[in-house]
């Protein structure tokens, strides 16, 4: 008998498991199939071996932690670039933007690609295309150029990695799926605390140029290799969902169990306009702490590397409570679960715009990223709940367009509010306002979707 940790790695056949064209494979199909135990794990010859689901997980927390830690750092190249080039906030902080809401554009692009021809190939070109980036990012002069290497080609190597990382991930879990997605933001969270004191040291240490040619070749080195261990869905293997052995299927699509999966039929679902409306706001807010949180702290009188520590600190504390955010979400409703938090995330908005002492950014960054940590492994789960699993990277990269829209506006809001006002504080106020219409969506959206038996 398993306990603790290790029953969560243990698969069970739940009613419906759905494959990689987005069928169901029904239990009550052949009532001579034998319960699932401990005994009908993944096995070869013999001898019982680790679901090669929970490898999709490394690697895929391997390459958020690369891409996120890298863009996630952007704020601690912010005064570097302010300084050496005599750009006002909204400026600077409008080369983040814009890498942001082109992150929506390619999400689309490389969640299609896929869907069409698994994530390998289009890992690889995007971690190419990422290390040229960042090398070329080095040697820019003007500020379009800088929105050209940084803001347009970074979108293209990384902008897509969080929905090829959740998607695929998504392919080979049921049971665990949150728990897997938690797991994934982990390493979103892992990277941010590992680069930003490392590229605070870098700028600290050979300037900021030399630690974007550097960065870049780290890029190669980590995604390339990464890629290698994708694979699209259990059926490249010969397995089900959770490791279980493949079950006779039924088609069935995301709204209908006869007619194909129709993208425009999904967008014209209400549930889809409050799942994009969750994500707008979740996106706004995050991104403009992450973009914002570092000036904000020097502000307060906080030294460069203790501000980049706080941020260090913030995703930390997000990278735990994802965890524990994937555990939750497998257990209750992820409607309610996304509500209490998001309104959790909007009271530390409100905390912040009024914070006066050092020691209370300290404590905004604990607790608002314990909120936004165990937030973000609901509302990526959630979307397999309302459309299936059949184009599950398309209406992700859908999504992410929603999501690239907040997370360009927040920090570009944040800069020009600073620049007007000298302050952040109505701007952190509009974060908080905008997180509680969030809240709304979250309880308006379906606990199940009926017809792909989720």
């Amino acid at each position: 008998m398993f306990t603790g940790w290790e029953a969560l790695f243990l698969p069970k056949v739940p009613g419906n498991l759905i494959s990689k064209t987005g069928a169901v494979l029904d239990d009550h199909m052949d009532s001579n199939l034998p319960p699932l135990t401990e005994d009908t794990k993944t096995t070869t010859n013999g001898i019982s071996t680790i679901f090669y689901g929970w490898y999709i997980v490394a690697a895929g927390t391997l390459l958020m932690a690369t891409c996120f830690g890298i863009s996630y750092s952007f704020s601690v190249y912010f005064s570097s670039l302010q300084s050496e080039f005599s750009w006002n906030r909204a400026a600077t902080s409008g080369a983040f933007s814009l890498y942001l809401l082109l992150v929506g554009f390619f999400s689309i692009i490389c969640g299609r690609a896929v869907d069409r021809y698994g994530p390998r190939p289009v890992v690889m070109i995007m971690g190419m295309i990422s290390g040229i980036s960042l090398i070329l990012t080095a040697g820019v002069q003007t500020l379009w150029q800088l929105y050209f290497t940084y803001s347009i080609l970074l979108a293209a190597g990384t902008g897509g990695m969080y929905i090829i990382a959740m998607s695929t991930a998504s392919r080979w879990f049921y049971r665990k799926r949150a728990f897997a997605m938690g797991i994934l933001g982990a390493g979103a969270s892992l990277g941010a605390v590992v680069m930003a004191p490392v590229s605070a040291w870098l700028i600290d240490t050979y300037q900021w140029r030399t630690a974007y040619v550097l960065t870049g070749i780290l890029a190669w080195i980590l995604i390339i290799p990464g890629a290698l261990m994708l694979k699209r869905d259990p059926s490249e293997i010969g397995a089900g969902l959770d490791g279980d052995p493949r079950f006779p299927v039924k088609p069935v699509s995301a709204f209908s169990k006869t007619a194909a999966f129709s993208i425009g039929g999904a967008i014209k679902k209400s549930s889809f306009w409050h799942l994009a409306q969750v994500w707008f706001w979740f996106s706004f807010c995050l991104y403009m702490v992450v973009t914002h949180i570092v000036p904000r702290a020097q502000d307060s009188g906080l030294k460069p590397m203790q501000a980049a520590a706080l941020l260090s600190i913030l995703t930390a504390v997000s990278g735990i409570s994802r965890l524990v955010g994937g555990i939750l979400a497998d257990r209750v409703d992820k409607r309610k679960l996304i509500a209490i938090l998001t309104i959790a995330m909007g009271l530390c908005m409100v905390f912040l715009a009024e914070a006066d002492q050092q020691w209370m950014i300290y404590l905004f960054a604990i607790v608002f990223g314990m909120a936004f940590g165990a937030g973000d492994p609901p509302v990526i789960a959630v979307v397999t709940e309302v459309f299936g699993t059949a184009k599950v990277g398309t209406m992700m990269g859908i999504l992410m367009i929603s999501w690239g829209l907040g997370s360009a506006a927040g920090p570009y809001l944040a800069g020009l509010v600073f620049d007007h006002t000298g302050s952040y504080r109505w701007a952190f106020l509009t974060a908080a306002a905008g997180l509680q219409l969030a809240t709304f969506s979250s309880l308006k959206l379906p606990v199940k979707n009926a017809d792909s038996n989720f």
